[in-house]
């Protein structure tokens, strides 16, 4: 890593953001001075101005050192690779919940927590899948522009909270949202630097497999999600790249991969 770091192929937070035990274990001063450019001179002011003691390990600091670590290296010129926003869309039933359930914790990836008028459904936590809302609260985050995007959809309405996803980007994180095709519009206009990805079923006769096989839909029901599943294919176009899942490991990899070109393209 010390050597990838010191050839200029990964960047301080992409080493900070690897949650292997053997990095985390790594002193903060020991990865300052193998980044190049930095020497232990700079080394000292980075550390001393972000309140970082000589003993730190990767692994003990806080958000708040991070946070005050990335401004330090930002006013000394140090090259910091932003964290990219990747925001993810396609059909119901495509596996965009399970691509995100595998990402949750991988250590460069923050998943953002939406805000939503809807009920919890039992197996759902508060904090965890979404933050459960008011429509009054709603009311009041969009009248402070609390939030990035909003939409509403099957009767609820449900939003990315906008300081969150600052914060998670200002420590080198790559930020995922996985959002109807609406909010991914949104944050086209808000941001023309985010990632937009669409995730394809690998044929339109697996995914009218996958929408038409729950036993307790009624064939109403059954016959609006695959009209509206339509409406969604025919948006792909409007996105950045278009993955389709075969394998849920390999959209995974594709999503990392193109991040990490993407925020190593803006430095």
């Amino acid at each position: 890593m010390k050597a990838l770091l010191a050839s200029g192929e990964i960047g301080i937070f992409d080493v900070i953001n690897d949650g292997r035990e053997s990095i985390q274990r790594m002193r903060v001063r020991e990865l300052l001075d193998a980044a190049p450019g930095i020497g232990s001179r700079r080394t000292f002011t980075l550390m001393a101005k972000a309140g970082i003691s000589e003993t730190r390990r990767i692994g003990g600091l806080g958000s708040h050192q991070l946070q005050k670590l990335r401004s330090e290296m930002i006013l000394n010129k140090v090259p910091v690779n932003p964290g990219t926003l990747i925001v993810m869309s396609g059909p119901g039933g495509v596996g965009k919940s399970t691509i995100t359930s595998y990402l949750r914790d991988h250590p460069a990836i923050w998943v953002s927590v939406s805000v939503t008028t809807r009920e919890p459904r039992d197996n759902e936590k508060d904090g965890r899948d979404y933050h459960f809302v008011t429509e009054e609260k709603f009311d009041q985050l969009i009248a402070q522009n609390a939030l990035l995007e909003w939409a509403e959809f099957a009767g609820a309405r449900y939003g990315t909270p906008r300081e969150a996803v600052a914060e998670a980007l200002n420590l080198g994180k790559h930020v995922l949202l996985e959002i109807e095709i609406a909010g991914a519009r949104q944050i086209r206009k808000a941001d023309p630097y985010a990632l937009l990805v669409f995730v394809s079923p690998p044929s339109w006769e697996e995914l009218v497999e996958r929408l038409t096989s729950r036993g307790t839909d009624s064939p109403e029901r059954r016959a609006a999600r695959l009209a509206l599943a339509e409406e969604e294919m025919a948006c792909s176009g409007e996105f950045d790249e278009i993955l389709v899942n075969h394998r849920v490991e390999e959209v995974a990899a594709a999503l990392l991969s193109l991040a990490s070109s993407r925020s190593k393209g803006l430095d």
